[in-house]
């Protein structure tokens, strides 16, 4: 049985969207998702990815972003995708819960991660499919810390990240922002005396400086530019990063896409990778039976148009989960 509670700030809150009949050819997200109560689920005998029910947990936070200067406003993101998931017709075969939000209070950044941190491995131990909606980039390093802790590095399996995003990520300031998180990954990794597997599709050339990609040839990170992201490109880059480990960290900052597509976010991306490839590479992730806590990141509601942003990042989820 799942314990203890997880450490959220606000709770599990009523979903809602369009109504069309209480059968099960009627039901959308907002009918099929509940509330997580720890305890009252038995923990899967077998914790293979399709069989494991998946867990949402909003991490509201712009304290990254303000510390790297970037547009706040991420706070407000997981409220705004469960908004844009809520209509979409549920067609998955797994069950899907919502934990509620860990939110930082100003600029408590690794306060909050630690928090969230704690969530995610308690949700992994349990044998669920956490699906973690920020919040800026530093979402990515609460998302690490709570797969580090979890049963499956513990027990020697071979966890992989792989980033969707125009950016590396790996800035070296002294202090933790949302362009820092991949490093600190990095360096938490070396202290524990194991090695990054990071993966990143999308990078823009223009948008990182050689310093980024000089840390990133250092660490021995793998990436594919966003003007080389073929649907054929990045299908073999991430079959090539998926032979290398046994289970998948996936990350996903919404500003790996066209400006056109995902205006709503930090720093919106002049080039971008096509909707179709990202799209295509998140089939590829849930088809290979290795993908063991996933997260979203970067959506600015505020910036949004027509919730544009928040729909795409809804689809994405959902193509992910099914």
């Amino acid at each position: 049985m799942d314990s203890p509670a997880l450490p959220v700030d606000v709770p599990p809150q009523p979903w809602t969207g369009r109504f069309d009949g209480d059968g099960a050819e009627h039901r959308r997200w907002w009918q099929a998702v509940t509330p997580y109560s720890p305890g009252t689920l038995p923990t899967p005998a077998a914790a293979s990815p399709g069989a494991r029910p998946a867990v949402v947990l909003g991490f509201g936070s712009d304290a990254g972003v303000r510390r790297n200067q970037g547009r706040t406003g991420a706070a407000a993101a997981p409220d705004a995708i469960r908004s844009a998931l809520g209509p979409l017709a549920f067609h998955l075969s797994r069950n899907v819960y919502d934990a509620g939000n860990v939110t930082v209070a100003g600029d408590a950044l690794e306060a909050g991660q630690a928090r969230a941190g704690l969530a995610i491995t308690r949700l992994l131990d349990a044998g669920r499919l956490p699906v973690v909606l920020g919040g800026g980039h530093e979402t990515a390093y609460a998302s690490y810390l709570g797969v580090a802790g979890s049963a499956a590095v513990r027990e020697g399996l071979r966890v992989g990240v792989l980033n969707l995003d125009a950016h590396f990520d790996l800035r070296d300031d002294p202090r933790a922002s949302s362009g820092t998180p991949f490093l600190q990954m990095a360096r938490a990794e070396a202290a524990a005396g194991r090695e990054l597997r990071y993966a990143v599709v999308g990078i823009s050339e223009p948008n990182n400086t050689r310093a980024l990609f000089h840390t990133a040839g250092e660490l021995g990170v793998d990436y594919l530019l966003d003007e080389d992201c073929s649907a054929e490109a990045a299908h073999g880059f991430v079959a090539a990063f998926l032979a290398q480990v046994d289970a998948l960290y996936l990350t996903i900052d919404l500003d790996v896409l066209p400006a056109s597509v995902a205006p709503g976010v930090s720093a919106p991306a002049a080039c971008g990778v096509p909707l179709p490839v990202i799209s295509a590479v998140c089939r590829q992730v849930a088809a290979s039976g290795k993908l063991l806590h996933l997260d979203i990141a970067e959506l600015n509601p505020g910036f949004d148009i027509d919730g544009r942003t928040a729909k795409v990042a809804a689809r994405l989820v959902n193509t992910l989960l099914r």
